[in-house]
């Protein structure tokens, strides 16, 4: 993929996004955006490439909100990972909308179950050599927990050397 194509792609999902915003429980029809039905082939191909930009925004978010957990003391990662994916929903309510609407799509069924899954992991709920199928089922648990329950106020301390290391990756 080249940087135009990358790009094309990038532009398509926004306006997918803000098309979506007047109904995202409605049925994803990327015929009805131009830029969408130039880019990707099919609706199967479109749901895919949301789920990927679900994912790097969320697993970014639950890989920094781990960290701090875990270099504090008194980090609690089950509030961590639900903070993080809270911020992530805030950060893409559309995007969260469509894919909850498609969820069952079968094109980013097996996604959602795997991501559930690493969000379980993440949380210190289960452990990653547990079946797909427990790993699932403790992932879709949690996060209707969190649909549901009010978000609790922390205030999150970070470790100085965590501040460093998003400056200087190589760090």
């Amino acid at each position: 993929m080249t940087w135009n194509d990358f790009h094309r792609r990038q532009h398509a999902i926004r306006a997918v996004l803000d098309h979506a915003a007047a109904d995202p429980a409605a049925p994803l029809r990327p015929e009805l955006v131009p830029a969408a039905a130039e880019v990707f082939a099919d609706r199967a191909e479109l749901l895919r490439a949301l789920q990927h930009k679900w994912n790097r925004g969320l697993l970014g978010r639950i890989d920094v909100a781990a960290e701090d957990a875990d270099a504090d003391p008194r980090g609690d990662r089950v509030e961590a990972v639900g903070a993080a994916w809270r911020r992530a929903v805030e950060a893409n309510p559309v995007l969260r909308q469509v894919l909850d609407a498609h969820a069952a799509d079968p094109a980013i069924a097996g996604l959602v179950r795997r991501e559930r899954g690493v969000v379980a992991v993440s949380a210190g709920l289960a452990e990653a050599d547990e079946p797909a199928a427990e790993l699932d089922r403790i992932g879709s648990a949690f996060l209707r927990l969190l649909d549901t329950a009010p978000p609790t106020e922390t205030r999150r301390r970070r470790n100085p050397l965590h501040q460093l290391r998003r400056l200087m990756p190589s760090f």
